[in-house]
């Protein structure tokens, strides 16, 4: 992923649930009762302990493995995330020391990514900034795209290029991959799209020219078929591509600024973020408008999906299988989707982050009322991501913080603090527990989301970063900046 409006102005100089049930007191919790036979299942225990109690309860439910699935533990549908005084209790002026609370417990995820936590490779090999990053959905590739006008593809198993390709005449500001891999899309300051192929990195015909002005985003059809694409632009428009026929195939008109973020979601709609304040819904098939979203005082920068990262992934879990035909591939797609969706019992999601300095939460697909509004940065917010499992929102900003928020409800989490400039990118791990972020301080930070705190530093970088990208199979992160080097970092 790259860093859109943030890096312009530095260059510029400027698995199944279940339940149980507690009975709350006023400052701590009595013993768990199974709700089926109604006797104790372990001891008093005090409020600072009862989520780990509660997760001990899961891992013996689980076979009490070594390495125990964590889970996550909710009350009427809100996270524990300090603790149950204050996240029920202590809010809720009905409770008695008999209250009677069901507590919903879910696998938080299936593997466990670990720590990245050194610098594997430092490849050159760009002349300029490296202005993206994004690995390729199944894990086993990388691209770069770069202020040197090429995009580099690069082997992660032996760090080094496969192939650079060359055709731009200017910045390179967005790479995308199809999902089944096997084409990349790339967007340059010279308002050319130009599509390769990932297998060998031939140029698949001539620039597509269409956009009169910088394109900024670029999209993918979440369907496997990989053959459509939209794509945003400073001429205010988006445009969805048939990458079969080299056409475009619906202008997406009415923005009064530009576009600088596009998403593809799940439901057969076009998301587009302008400047002019406002985000717009469309029909794919159909290129028409479906509503817009307002109620920024400034440009909207970014927008990220609840189904972002399965969107991405399509058919590619950590086990990162193969299939015997693109149908298997496209069904494996389809069923992801809808386990990802159903999930959490709620529609796509959609986030946008302004230079108003908040963020909105909304429901695209049934509502133009926002779910909340989210405020608490103190300069304007650059970029936005859901967790894998969509319960949690990350945004960086140029306050220099990273805060997690409530992906269901948009309740401020917790604030990450520690970087000494502003945050371009926040970028969460497959697992859903870990962020990395990249800053204006030359700096990477890991950071262990539920307790709020760094885990690893990574120096490394000479200047700024401008684009990082963890790998869905959890292995690799990888980023690149102004000191032209492109880094990748595993555990």
């Amino acid at each position: 992923m790259g860093l859109g409006q943030a890096r312009e102005r530095a260059d510029a100089g400027d698995a199944g649930g279940g339940e149980q049930g507690a009975s709350a007191g006023s400052w701590g919790v009595g013993g768990v009762r199974d709700e089926g036979e109604g006797g104790a299942v372990g001891g008093h225990v005090d409020d600072g302990s009862v989520c780990g109690a509660f997760r001990g309860l899961a891992a013996d439910e689980d076979g009490a493995e070594a390495d125990p699935i964590p889970y996550s533990f909710y009350i009427n549908d809100a996270e524990i995330v300090k603790s149950v005084y204050d996240d029920a209790i202590a809010t809720n002026e009905s409770v008695s020391t008999e209250t009677l609370f069901t507590i919903l417990y879910h696998p938080q995820a299936v593997f466990r990514v670990r720590a990245v936590t050194r610098c594997s490779s430092s490849l050159a090999g760009h002349t300029e900034a490296v202005l993206t990053v994004v690995f390729s959905p199944d894990g086993r590739q990388l691209a770069s795209g770069s202020g040197d006008t090429t995009v580099r593809i690069w082997d992660l198993n032996t760090s080094t290029p496969q192939f650079t390709l060359k055709g731009h005449k200017n910045w390179v500001q967005v790479v995308a991959y199809s999902p089944d891999c096997k084409t990349i899309a790339s967007g340059s300051m010279d308002a050319t799209i130009r599509l390769w192929s990932a297998t060998d990195g031939t140029p698949l015909g001539d620039a597509l020219r269409s956009h009169t002005q910088v394109v900024t985003s670029i999209a993918w059809s979440p369907d496997h078929d990989s053959r459509y694409f939209v794509s945003g632009s400073k001429d205010g428009t988006a445009k969805i591509w048939d990458a079969a026929t080299r056409r475009c195939v619906h202008t997406l008109c009415g923005h009064s600024g530009p576009v600088m973020c596009v998403k593809w979601g799940g439901e057969g709609l076009v998301y587009t973020a302008s400047r002019d304040k406002s985000i717009k819904v469309w029909a794919a098939a159909s290129g028409k408008l479906v509503r817009t979203l307002e109620g920024h005082a400034h440009w909207v920068n970014h927008l990220a999906l609840s189904t972002d990262f399965v969107n991405r992934t399509g058919p590619y879990d950590h086990t990162m299988p193969t299939y015997a035909t693109p149908e298997d591939a496209k069904a494996a797609a389809a069923k992801r989707y809808n386990e990802a969706k159903n999930s959490t019992a709620h529609p796509e999601r959609l986030v946008s982050a302004s230079d108003d300095f908040t963020i909105y939460l909304w429901s695209p697909t049934t509502s133009k009322q926002p779910i909340a509004r989210l405020t608490g940065h103190q300069q304007a917010v650059t970029h936005v991501s859901f967790s894998p499992d969509g319960r949690f929102i990350a945004s960086a900003s140029f306050d220099k913080s990273v805060k997690i928020w409530d992906g269901l409800s948009g309740a401020f989490v917790r604030n990450l603090r520690g970087h000494v400039g502003n945050v371009y990118f926040a970028c969460w791990a497959p697992d859903s527990r870990m962020l990395v972020s990249g800053s204006q301080d030359s700096m990477l930070k890991v950071w262990d989301v539920r307790e709020g705190k760094s885990k690893v530093d990574l120096p490394g970088h000479a200047d700024e970063v401008f684009a990082v990208d963890w790998s869905p199979d959890g292995r690799f992160v990888a980023s690149g900046g102004r000191d032209k080097v492109l880094k990748i970092w595993r555990h």
